[in-house]
């Protein structure tokens, strides 16, 4: 899986637990998520170009840096708005796209129904923004379409991931990189990652039965 980055932070494993345990109310469950994707974001964008610049502090002038690279988070919707937050803390220039895309319960295909995307898509870094990479299937498809819109540089960033999900999107994409916090054991069934964290949009918006 030489696609394949392990976030490996103190402070994200430590965040991840919390996140795995069923007791984690909601609430809590997006603040901590939303602490985890700034420590995330760190890590994802460790390569960012930067560009010397002039600054004035209140005692002399001095070098300082400013980033150049332009930065599109691109979360698929619904759960990959979780992130989102915490990349725009710490990337608050970032412009913000987005894929409406679900997996059908049957058939673990996925499907789109709505896509946006800034105009600078061409030249930009994408961030894919997805908690779950479970059977690949979603994200190996947005990737697709972000491509077919022109995007040349694209990541894709996910709490947990499968690997099954790892290989079918390395298989379907070699050239991106994809980072994640953990990779699990494997999926069940029903195609949803073990341990895993159960449903990530039921549990950020309050959904689950």
């Amino acid at each position: 899986m030489k696609n394949l980055i392990l976030i490996d932070h103190p402070l994200v494993k430590r965040d991840l637990t919390l996140l795995r345990d069923k007791r984690t109310p909601s609430h809590l469950f997006r603040s901590i998520l939303r602490r985890t994707a700034s420590l995330m974001a760190y890590e994802v964008t460790h390569d960012l170009k930067i560009t010397k610049v002039s600054v004035v502090t209140p005692l002399e002038k001095t070098k300082g840096y400013v980033v150049t690279d332009s930065i599109i988070l691109v979360p698929i919707l619904r759960a990959g708005l979780g992130l989102v937050g915490g990349f725009v803390e710490v990337l608050p220039n970032a412009r913000v796209g987005h894929i409406g895309m679900y997996r059908d319960e049957e058939t673990l295909k996925p499907v789109d129904y709505y896509l946006k995307f800034p105009k600078q898509l061409k030249k930009g870094l994408v961030l894919v923004l997805d908690p779950m990479l479970a059977t690949g299937g979603s994200a190996a498809a947005a990737v697709s379409v972000l491509k077919k819109k022109g995007a040349k540089k694209i990541r894709f960033i996910s709490l947990v991931a499968a690997p099954e999900g790892v290989r079918l999107l390395a298989r379907t994409h070699p050239d991106i990189l994809i980072f994640t916090c953990a990779l699990d054991r494997q999926l069940n069934d029903k195609g949803y990652i073990l341990p895993g964290l159960g449903d990530a949009g039921d549990r950020i918006f309050g959904t689950a039965e």
